[in-house]
């Protein structure tokens, strides 16, 4: 992006940023959800700026944008998510904590470029296409690369933490 650009985009989101984030916290109803809300809309919009300017109106464009956004994660969240009435209290397994460090360790060792596609991919949850373009690549190069990346992510955590296919096996060996 010029710096033209960026600096029309900067003013943009410092002028209609407080409209966005009310609308935010009416959509979602809490203050968090809000501003991730805001963040993710803000940052779709800057990937974007050029095609939103020429859309001719940019605060509608956006007003769209955010909509969607939080319409696509209600969606998402609807599938996935149930609700119960008394939340238990948790705490993390040591074994946890120790997965955590080695994963995060292990995503520090991949490049910048991979580490990014992972992190949309598997913990942002945004899909082949959406990573694509932002990342202004084929799809197949971001499922390639995510593949690869994943397959370094694995070696590097070793033999001594479960993938996930552990406990699958283990369930159909019971069954038999």
């Amino acid at each position: 992006m010029r710096r033209r650009d960026e600096a029309e985009f900067e003013d943009f989101a410092r002028a209609r940023t407080r409209e966005l984030m009310r609308a935010a916290l009416v959509l979602t109803g809490n203050t968090a959800s809000a501003e991730d809300l805001v963040q993710s809309t803000l940052t779709r919009a800057y990937s974007k700026w050029r095609r939103i300017q020429g859309a001719g109106n940019p605060v509608a464009y956006v007003r769209t944008m955010q909509t969607r956004i939080f319409l696509d994660g209600v969606r998402k969240r609807s599938s996935r998510e149930v609700p119960v009435a008394d939340v238990p209290e948790r705490h993390a397994p040591t074994d946890d904590v120790d997965l955590r460090e080695a994963l995060l360790a292990a995503l520090r060792q991949l490049e910048p470029l991979d580490r990014v596609i992972v992190v949309q991919r598997y913990l942002l949850d945004r899909d082949v296409a959406t990573v694509a373009a932002e990342l202004q690549l084929t799809p197949q190069a971001v499922r390639s690369r995510a593949s690869r990346a994943l397959a370094r992510v694995r070696a590097a955590l070793g033999v001594e933490f479960p993938t996930g296919t552990e406990n699958t096996e283990n369930t159909q060996k019971g069954r038999s």
